[in-house]
C-alpha cells in the first residue's frame, strides 16, 4: 500500500505539471537559453550561435533531457517543458522512497511524497525548462542509493548530475566525505585500507568519467566553443573550463530578483519567471504570473524544521552515534545549500533552493515522527492537519504558480509581503 500511494500521489503531481503546460505561451525565463540549446543538440551535437561556436557555461546533459521532449513532442512550449514536468514527477517518487527508507512508516512516507506534490517551487520548475529540476531529480537518486549503501550507483548519478550543473560537485564531496567516514567507523587497521581507497576512487574517478562522456557531442564534433584553443582537445577542453570557472566566479551584475541565501529558507524574495498583463480576464486590469516560490507554510515549517533537525543532529554527534536520518537531512542541506554562502557578492536567485527543497521536506517529516513518537494520536492529527493546511495553502497561490490570468486584485492580495512584487 505505501508504494501505491506514493505512485498515486506522484501520478496527481504528474498532471499537474502536464496540464496547460504551454501555459505562458513563448520561452520563460532562462528558457531563452537552454531550448536554444536543446535546440542546436538536436541539429549540430553542439551548441552554436549563427553556426559559430557557442560560449556556454553549463554542462551539456540537461539540456540534452529537453531536447529529448523536443524531439518527442515538437519543437513548441510542450515539448520544451515535457522533460523538467517528467524530472518533476520521478522527485515526487524519489521523496516518497527516500523517505521509506529513512522512516519505515506508511504515513510519513505518504506525507513526505504529498507535501513534495504540493510545493510550488517545485511545480514551477516542472513547468519550465530550466536545469535545476534535473539536477535535483539526479541528486535525489544518488542520496536513494546512498542510504542503501550502494556507492557504485551513487557515484553513477552524482557524475550525471555534474553534467548537468557544477553545483553537483558540493555533494560529490558531502556523499564521499560521510561515506569515508563510514569506512573509518567500520573497519581499523589493515582492514581500513582497501575500503577506504575504494570510496575515494568510487567517489572521485566515476563522476569524472560520467561527466567526460556528458561532453561527447564537443569531442565529436570540430564545432565546439575553443576546440582549437589548445595544442590538443583535452588542453582545449581544459581553457574551455577555465572560462567557464571565470564566469561563474565573476557573476556580480545587479538583478531584480537577485536574492542573499539567508532569505531562501523564508523564500522572502522569489524569482519572477514570467508577467504580463493581458486584457482578456473581465476585468478593468488583469495579471498573469508564473513565481518561482515555495509553498509558503510548507517553506516557513520548514525553516524552523531544518534547526531542530540540525540540533538533533549535533546531539547525536556528541554522544557519538551518528544519527543516520537527521545525517541524510543534513547531508542535502550542506550539500545544496551551505555553499552558496561562500558567493555573498555573486548574483544568485532563490529559485537555485529547489536543490534541497526535499531534505527541508524530510526535516518537516522527521519532526512528524517525533512529536508522533511523545503522542502518537496527537502527533498524526497535528501531521495531518498541517498536511491539509500546506494543501490549501498551496491551492491559494496555485494561479501565480501555474500563469493563470486572473484580475489585477486577486494577484495583488496573494503578495503577502512587499518583496515578493
Amino acid at each position: 500500500m505505501t508504494y501505491l500511494g506514493i505512485y498515486l500521489i506522484a501520478g496527481l503531481g504528474f498532471l499537474l505539471r502536464v496540464i496547460n503546460l504551454a501555459t505562458p505561451k513563448g520561452l520563460v525565463f532562462d528558457e531563452v537559453y537552454y531550448v536554444d540549446a536543446a535546440r542546436d543538440f538536436l541539429a549540430f551535437g553542439v551548441e552554436v550561435t549563427n553556426d559559430e561556436p557557442e560560449f556556454v557555461v553549463h554542462p551539456p546533459l540537461g539540456k540534452w533531457f529537453i531536447a529529448i521532449g523536443i524531439r518527442l513532442f515538437g519543437d513548441n512550449e510542450f515539448g520544451w517543458r515535457f522533460a523538467t514536468a517528467v524530472a518533476g514527477t520521478i522527485s515526487i517518487i524519489l521523496i516518497g522512497l527516500i523517505a521509506q527508507r529513512l522512516f519505515r512508516s506508511q504515513f510519513l512516507t505518504l506525507l513526505a511524497t504529498f507535501l513534495a506534490a504540493v510545493d510550488g517551487l517545485a511545480l514551477v520548475h516542472s513547468r519550465t525548462s530550466l536545469l535545476d529540476n534535473f539536477l535535483t531529480t539526479l541528486v535525489l537518486a544518488a542520496t536513494y542509493f546512498f542510504i542503501r549503501k550502494n556507492y557504485l550507483v551513487t557515484s553513477i548519478f552524482l557524475g550525471l548530475a555534474l553534467g548537468t550543473k557544477w553545483s553537483a560537485l558540493y555533494f560529490i564531496a558531502v556523499f564521499g566525505a560521510v561515506a569515508l567516514y563510514r569506512a573509518f567507523t567500520h573497519h581499523t587497521g589493515r582492514n581500513l585500507i582497501r575500503p577506504s581507497i575504494e570510496r575515494i576512487l568510487t567517489f572521485t574517478l566515476i563522476p569524472i568519467a560520467i561527466y567526460l562522456a556528458t561532453w561527447v557531442g564537443w569531442f565529436l564534433s570540430d564545432r565546439g566553443w575553443g576546440r582549437d584553443t589548445g595544442s590538443n582537445a583535452i588542453s582545449s577542453f581544459i581553457k574551455y573550463h577555465e572560462q567557464m570557472l571565470s564566469f561563474h566566479t565573476g557573476l556580480n551584475e545587479k538583478h531584480t530578483y537577485m536574492a542573499h541565501p539567508w532569505t531562501w529558507l523564508i523564500q522572502s524574495r522569489p524569482t519572477s519567471f514570467f508577467y504580463e498583463s493581458p486584457k482578456t480576464c473581465g476585468a478593468p486590469s488583469c495579471s498573469q504570473e508564473v513565481l518561482a516560490m515555495g509553498t509558503p507554510f510548507l517553506w516557513w515549517t520548514g525553516a524552523i524544521a531544518i534547526f531542530v533537525v540540525f540540533g538533533f543532529w549535533i546531539k547525536s554527534i556528541i554522544k557519538r552515534r551518528m544519527e543516520p536520518v537527521s545525517t541524510i537531512i543534513v547531508m542535502g542541506m550542506v550539500g545544496g545549500y551551505l555553499p552558496w554562502f561562500a558567493f555573498g557578492e555573486r548574483t544568485v536567485f532563490s529559485f537555485y533552493s529547489i536543490i534541497f527543497q526535499p531534505f527541508l521536506i524530510l526535516a518537516i517529516v522527521y519532526c512528524a515522527r517525533w512529536f508522533i513518537s511523545q503522542n502518537q494520536k496527537w502527533g498524526t492529527i497535528a501531521s495531518s492537519v498541517f498536511a491539509v493546511i500546506v494543501f490549501f495553502n498551496f491551492l491559494y497561490f496555485l494561479p501565480i504558480f501555474v500563469g493563470d490570468v486572473m484580475p489585477y486584485d486577486a494577484w495583488y492580495s496573494r503578495m503577502w509581503l512587499p518583496s515578493w512584487i
